[in-house]
């Protein structure tokens, strides 16, 4: 548990696939970025994989990790992104 805005809470992370079934959970303290659990989240999935997540994972950091295992994130960008990003597939 951790503490955040809404009082004690938790997240959990899910990796599914094609079907929504879980491959992989994570649980973090509500006060973390979600992105902080992606390295290990992404640890052992195949390569080439294409990545789906919330604006949450919007980060260059996450984008370059699936580009260089050979997939593509497919991720909305969040209303603060200042500097835009180029769709790569």
């Amino acid at each position: 548990m951790g503490r955040s805005r809404g009082g004690l809470t938790t997240k959990i992370h899910a990796i599914v696939d094609a079907k929504g079934l879980p491959i992989r959970l994570a649980l973090s303290p509500g006060q973390a970025h979600d992105a902080s659990l992606i390295d290990e989240l992404l640890k052992g999935l195949p390569q080439g994989a294409m990545l789906l997540g919330d604006k949450a994972y919007d980060a260059d950091r996450v984008r370059a990790m699936q580009v260089e295992r050979g997939g593509w994130a497919n991720i909305p960008p969040k209303i603060t992104r200042i500097r835009s990003r180029r769709s790569t597939p």
